[in-house]
């Protein structure tokens, strides 16, 4: 029986912040399952294919060296709804700051608590990707700043692409 994962997000864009949670992630799972969260309820910088078809790219390669499969999917149901859905046992999630702990504490409760059997994996983020946030890249992007330090290079390209 393989261990699957599940790691929901807007990825709005992907970053390197979330590249490096997937890699690492892959050295406790068998297989992971990044979600793209869509809800009609928050609009959204990118559309949902868009993000997917951004993350499909990004975790190419790191299915490659890891030789695990990961599989990219959008969703817009609960997480754990949709984590079950895929039979993963694992929600994966990333900690920036002491914030990004307090919330994912009290998400990784409520989960259990609807989900028994579903355990979360809060990886802390690299010191040298830590400071990066979707959210500041997309106002970095929007006023014509240079995103590259922060996303991969796919995502700068298809970005600029999309923005000329």
């Amino acid at each position: 029986m393989s261990l699957i994962g599940f790691y929901p997000g807007s990825f709005d864009p992907p970053t390197k912040g979330h590249q490096d949670i997937i890699q690492r992630s892959l050295m406790f799972l068998d297989e992971l399952i990044v979600a793209v969260g869509v809800h009609h309820v928050k609009s959204a910088y990118l559309t949902g294919e868009e993000r997917v078809q951004l993350l499909s790219v990004m975790t190419e390669e790191l299915q490659e060296t890891s030789k695990k499969p990961i599989k990219v999917v959008q969703f817009s149901s609960l997480a754990v709804d949709a984590a079950q859905a895929y039979g993963a046992k694992v929600m994966v999630r990333g900690l920036r700051d002491s914030a990004d702990f307090s919330y994912e504490m009290q998400m990784a409760g409520m989960n259990r608590a609807m989900a028994n059997g579903i355990e979360t994996l809060l990886l802390p983020s690299n010191g040298d990707v830590r400071h990066i946030a979707a959210k500041l890249v997309r106002q970095i992007e929007q006023f014509g700043g240079d995103i590259s330090p922060f996303v991969p290079a796919h995502v700068v390209d298809y970005l600029r692409a999309k923005n000329d």
